[in-house]
């Protein structure tokens, strides 16, 4: 880069604050927008090899299959092949030793959601045509009887709430809140009357033990989001109702972790209604909670961002976490994990401006999300990272689990990840290869991402605009980020400090052509599984976690690790042992190979 500073304002950034409006009025201020799925456009790299693919699956995914268990119920002509595992109606289903029949359609409502995403990011009809078609089928299913001797009544109505409110928002079927209406007076008789923690249920008389799995807590959030699409005080009700204050948030909202062993994923998911109730309600208690919540599952993560071995949360300061490694294959829940925890990091930054919420959401994608195994025919998916001493990638047994449902859904939501608007500019919080298209005082501007980063540490943002206008572009500075981390603009290095855990304002005159070149420094460091075990570590490069490669007896010294050579090819690392030199390679590129995170290190 050349040395001469451009005329340009730079510096860490504070967005001001934006008022937010909901179905009754103005609520809680918040620091970011959220770009529409349309307004960003992911290129050529591994997020979009993954939406694609994740896209194409599920709009080829037979509708009849899709609306069989509730047409089962409804007495109606049941056309099309059973899905099997987890969302077929079977007599086979004896919790926990068989599941198989586990929640029958239970996933319906996020592969819709998952669709009407794909529309609004890529305008395709066809898969409009199909979200359109899929609710007017599932309308004519409805019916209280579906519930009838249900065990997860709360949990499958939660998701169809989503596909139905999202069918409506993001692909404008004028069916969908109709539907949504007549949805929701056929799970009402099944409701409990506030949200239940899974002791209370497992005190109530039931069946078998899934019916102490239900997860009534995690309803507010599309209650909230279904009263601010309709403007139905019902919804905004019913989402009070399910508040979980009296258990959960209240605690966290003082600062007491009340997170050690309860069910990891739903838990998370619920700090997404904590956001929610800020946002519509104007609760600063709930932003406490959700901050608080957030911050107490970071505390306890792997090195990769997973967090929830045998997916539930830790005792802090037990050394569970590292006891883990030798105890389960089932670390950390992905699709699932990190679908919420993307969700809850978007409010944050939204609500706060805070960069560091996107460093967690970084590490997750690139080193949980980003490795998993594509969905198979026949509903075989990836759903655990496996951080054991031996590991390896599988797919899970059950045909049709959660994680199939979630993983669509993260996929869609990458481009919304990646950047932020605000009064100010535009904030870019992901560096993936994307387009963002925005308008500034009426003019339209792109940002074009070209990098292969978190490979390699050069990032180039071209802008183009039909005039020139002056507006900030803000670039998120990692808090890992190393002292060489620099900046540049059309070739001429800033003299500005890069503040880790901090976005860097580039405040100009911005004109088409113009192009911000981004490097960021990524040391290479290495960070304990939890402080009761400082002697096992993961080895990093930045935000990307390395994995030992079919070596998992090697031992290395602290000094061996920290000299890991990149590969010319930039992925994958060579690190020296007692034995002979390991490679090492990151989650994405791992496919049936044998990997250890963890290391013991000597001195």
């Amino acid at each position: 880069m050349k040395g001469a500073a451009a005329a340009a304002a730079v510096g860490a950034v504070a967005p001001r604050t934006l008022a937010q409006s909901s179905a009754g009025g103005t609520a809680a201020p918040t620091k970011l927008r959220q770009f529409p799925y349309s307004a960003v456009e992911l290129l050529d790299g591994p997020m979009r090899e993954q939406f694609d693919a994740n896209h194409q699956f599920f709009l080829a995914l037979d509708e009849d299959s899709m609306l069989r268990p509730f047409r089962l119920k409804a007495g109606l002509p049941a056309p099309g092949e059973p899905m099997g595992g987890w969302y077929t109606w079977s007599d086979e289903f004896d919790p926990p030793n068989n599941m198989t029949g586990y929640i029958p359609g239970h996933s319906f409502g996020q592969y819709l959601s998952a669709l009407a995403r794909d529309y609004a990011v890529t305008g395709n009809k066809a898969t409009q045509a199909k979200v359109f078609r899929l609710v007017r089928g599932f309308a004519e299913t409805i019916t209280p009887k579906f519930y009838d001797n249900y065990p997860l009544p709360c949990y499958t109505f939660d998701k169809i709430n989503c596909g139905l409110i999202d069918a409506h928002e993001f692909a404008k079927d004028p069916a969908a809140m109709p539907a949504l209406s007549r949805a929701t007076d056929a799970v009402m008789p099944h409701l409990p009357p506030h949200a239940l923690t899974r002791p209370e249920m497992a005190a109530l008389p039931h069946p078998n033990i899934s019916y102490t799995w239900d997860e009534s807590y995690t309803l507010p959030e599309n209650f909230f989001l279904a009263y601010k699409r309709s403007g139905d005080k019902r919804y905004l009700e019913l989402a009070h109702r399910f508040l979980q204050d009296k258990d959960y948030f209240d605690a966290l909202a003082e600062g007491d972790n009340v997170l050690p062993h309860r069910h990891a994923y739903s838990h998370v998911n619920a700090l997404s209604s904590a956001s929610q109730a800020y946002l519509v309600l104007d609760s600063e208690k709930h932003l406490r909670a959700a901050r608080n919540g957030m911050n107490f599952v970071l505390a306890q993560s792997f090195a990769t961002g997973g967090w929830g071995p045998n997916e539930e949360f830790v005792e802090p300061g037990s050394g569970a976490l590292g006891e883990s490694l030798k105890t389960t294959h089932s670390s950390f829940e992905t699709g699932c994990g990190s679908y919420g925890q993307a969700k809850i990091v978007r409010y944050l930054m939204r609500i706060t401006g805070e960069s560091t919420w996107g460093d967690s959401l970084e590490r997750v994608f690139f080193n949980t999300t980003m490795g998993e195994k594509p969905v198979q025919p026949g509903g075989f998916c990836f759903y655990y990272s496996d951080y054991n001493n031996h590991a390896q990638k599988v797919y899970y047994p059950e045909q049709w689990p959660c994680c199939s449902a979630t993983f669509p859904q993260v996929t869609a939501d990458y481009g919304i990840s990646s950047y932020f608007d605000s009064p100010e500019g535009v904030y870019v919080n992901l560096f993936v290869p994307s387009r963002v298209n925005f308008h500034q005082k009426g003019a339209r501007f792109s940002i074009e991402q070209r990098t292969k980063y978190p490979y390699a540490s050069d990032i180039a943002l071209q802008v183009k605009g039909e005039s020139p206008q002056t507006f900030t572009i803000a670039v998120r500075v990692p808090q890992w980020a190393g002292k060489n981390t620099e900046v540049a603009i059309n070739g001429q290095r800033q003299h500005v400090e890069a503040h880790p855990g901090m976005f860097l304002s580039l405040r100009r005159e911005w004109k088409n052509g113009d192009v911000i070149e981004y490097t960021i420094d990524q040391p290479i460091h290495l960070e304990a599984v939890d402080s009761q075990h400082p002697g096992t570590v993961a080895l990093m490069r930045g935000a990307l976690t390395l994995f030992a490669i079919n070596s998992p007896e090697s031992r290395f010294t602290r000094e061996q690790l920290l000299a890991a050579k990149q590969s010319a090819d930039g992925r994958s690392w060579k690190v020296e042992s007692a034995k002979a030199p390991v490679g090492f390679q990151a989650f994405p590129d791992i496919r049936d190979q044998h990997y250890r995170l963890y290391h013991e290190v000597t001195a």
